[in-house]
């Protein structure tokens, strides 16, 4: 009883202090920023991507060669669109967590933890008050408020912990590599044209035949650069979809899932008096 006592109210003690100060709170804020801007560049740099394909897909260079662009880009450029789709899920679920910090953060949540802290510790203390229903419900109130004002601040620090020292990395990576590929892909651009003619000499359509043979040439090798480049475009890609999905999605659930087994095992062993 006394060693419940005591641990309750050094938890209410270290919870006020870590609230009052906010020391939690910028922690988690930036971290929060940080992936936000991430976030906003990796998107960026996709749309950056999917304006370059379009831009080398409207090019036109003869049926046959735009039929062979078209080809290779059509499938990069529909991955692209499905990936700016998930970035926009990842940046809103990053946008969400910033807006929870702010109202888990405020005085409202504040104040009402640390007068949930004190009706506790003043309950557990008090002879009269300290009867085992009683003692209880108020550590299981001070249980609720503290899961209410640092859960997400937890939740955040800690997807993050992992995300920076496994998933950011390689992150960065991908995403450096898919702006490198945009403009490979853009250098890449079939856009070879021979110029017409008016009434041309035998010397100029002797020229304008060696002229058109090594425009061909030229456009074969344009063409499986494009093709290399798009394929490593989409492995980007799919990385990037991989560690964002795990960022934002899989990682949060899991420390949640976590957390809620470590509450219940808090509730059901230290909230019997």
């Amino acid at each position: 009883m006394d060693q419940r006592r005591i641990i309750w109210t050094l938890l209410a003690l270290i919870a006020s202090a870590v609230a009052v100060s906010g020391v939690a709170d910028h922690a988690a804020d930036s971290y929060a920023q940080d992936a936000l801007k991430r976030a906003l560049v990796t998107f960026a740099a996709a749309r950056t991507l999917n304006g370059v394909i379009s831009v080398v897909q409207s090019t036109e260079v003869g049926v046959g060669v735009t039929v062979a662009v078209g080809q290779i880009l059509d499938p990069i450029n529909d991955l692209v669109e499905q990936f700016s789709s998930v970035m926009l899920v990842a940046a809103s679920s990053l946008g969400l967590q910033n807006v929870l910090l702010t109202i888990t953060a405020s005085r409202f949540v504040t104040i009402a933890m640390i007068v949930a802290s004190i009706l506790a510790v003043v309950i557990l203390w008090t002879p009269r008050l300290n009867k085992n229903k009683i003692a209880a419900g108020a550590s299981r109130i001070l249980l609720v408020m503290l899961v209410v004002r640092f859960i997400i601040p937890v939740l955040v620090i800690g997807t993050n912990l992992v995300s920076d020292a496994f998933l950011v990395p390689q992150q960065a990576e991908a995403t450096a590599a898919l702006e490198v590929t945009g403009k490979s892909i853009k250098e890449a651009n079939v856009d070879v044209k021979t110029p017409p003619i008016d009434d041309p000499s035998i010397m100029d359509r002797l020229n304008s035949v060696i002229d058109e043979s090594l425009a061909s040439v030229n456009i074969s090798d344009r063409l499986a650069s494009l093709q290399e480049n798009a394929s490593k475009a989409a492995e980007h890609i799919v990385d990037l979809i991989v560690l964002f999905v795990l960022q934002t999605i899989i990682l949060p659930l899991a420390f949640l899932w976590l957390l809620v087994q470590m509450l219940k095992g808090i509730t059901a062993r230290w909230t019997q008096f």
